[in-house]
């Protein structure tokens, strides 16, 4: 199966806390692909838990790695990236 990645530098104000984490654990729920996000440091969770998210304390500014494999992999990383980085 192919894996998808994608890189992007977090915008989103409140970095992935609180209410943005939930957003994008459920974004990631909804998906039937296997989703984790990544530091830079190579510490990686899997995107579909909020408490995981957290752990990782990604900050507006910090850039984080994406990576899915399934069927709609490309789409949810498109849906996940605008949550972290909104335009």
């Amino acid at each position: 199966m192919t894996v998808v990645e994608r890189r992007l530098v977090v915008t989103e104000e409140a970095g992935l806390h609180a209410r943005p984490a939930a957003a994008f654990a459920q974004t990631a729920a909804r998906s039937a692909a296997e989703i984790t996000v990544a530091r830079e440091d190579g510490h990686e969770v899997p995107a579909r838990s909020v408490l995981s998210l957290m752990t990782l304390n990604i900050r507006c500014g910090d850039a984080i790695v994406l990576r899915a494999s399934g069927t709609d992999a490309e789409s949810v990383l498109d849906e996940l990236a605008r949550i972290a980085a909104p335009a």
